[in-house]
């Protein structure tokens, strides 16, 4: 980083056409050679670099949830950081009374509230597809690209087997944006179709899924006749997240995230694909009233 230095290990460097082992270890090494600055001292055997990397940001609406040290801003970072402090470094305090004591910073017009922030998101990124201007020629894929986070999965699909047994087929984000991209239907209903695969149905995150119980099957009632809500609501969850071979349900009516081992089952489930067998995939209305039954 300081110029002396990186002129003086260049020069070095030339002097043996650019083989830093040539230059820089052996009888070369700055402790048997030393390079020697303009005041006659030695240089120091090590220094300083500058690396850049790729950064992904995203904005975030400020709630509880908000972690400071992302906020990429400094000004707004340290308005938000103060703000934390003064509520004892409780975020649920700081940051979920907006409305009643808002946060302002000075913009060119006067006091603006920060409502929003950019934050430093997931480093797990892969460029998708370089942009193009207008006359279809590709920008620098280091100044503009498409990226797309391959840390998720989009969704599972669940099959048949010909032996009758439940399969799935994890798809990646990443992988569904390439589908698509390529005019390939996101999910593949005819995965090994011709070893007799059969598609059913997907899971992704907050589809809703009726279970099947000790004296209740849902396959034999109506799910969508309003006077048996009460009586399909407790068999009825959302999915809440997914992975091979692992999937998380949450009751529709539960907001806890928490895994308490005595409510398991009754407000959440971690099951995998064997334990499929007779649920019934249902869709919601805003009203919470199921307005279709099966894969949609």
């Amino acid at each position: 980083t300081k110029p002396l230095y990186r002129d003086l290990l260049l020069e070095r460097l030339r002097a043996f056409d650019g083989d830093a082992k040539k230059a820089f270890t052996g009888k070369n090494a700055l402790q048997k050679n030393p390079i020697y600055l303009p005041n006659g001292k030695p240089m120091p055997q090590e220094v300083k670099v500058l690396e850049y990397v790729q950064v992904f940001t995203k904005r975030k609406e400020i709630d509880q949830d908000l972690k400071v040290d992302k906020i990429i801003d400094p000004k707004v970072r340290q308005i938000l950081q103060a703000r934390l402090e003064k509520y004892g470094g409780d975020p649920k305090k700081a940051f979920t009374n907006l409305d009643e004591e808002p946060v302002f910073m000075e913009g060119k017009h006067g006091k603006v509230p920060i409502k929003s922030v950019i934050i430093r998101a997931v480093d797990k990124a892969m460029p998708l597809r370089p942009l193009r201007d207008h006359k279809g020629r590709e920008y620098p894929e280091e100044e503009f690209t498409d990226y797309v986070q391959t840390g998720n999965n989009h969704h599972v699909a669940i099959y048949r087997d010909a032996n009758g047994k439940l399969q799935e087929q994890v798809v990646s984000f990443f992988e569904a944006v390439h589908r698509r991209l390529q005019k390939m239907p996101v999910v593949d209903k005819d995965f090994k179709k011709e070893e007799g695969w059969r598609f059913l149905f997907t899971l992704k995150q907050n589809e809703c899924f009726v279970f099947p119980a000790e004296g209740f099957e849902p396959s034999e009632i109506d799910l969508m006749d309003r006077k048996n809500a009460a009586l399909v609501s407790p068999h009825l969850f959302r999915v809440q997240k997914i992975a091979k071979g692992d999937y998380f349900f949450r009751h529709h009516l539960e907001t806890n995230v928490d895994k308490v081992t005595a409510t398991k089952d009754i407000l959440w489930k971690r099951i995998s694909a064997k334990s499929l067998e007779g649920v019934v995939k249902v869709r919601l209305n805003h009203l919470g009233e199921i307005v279709q039954v099966g894969e949609y």
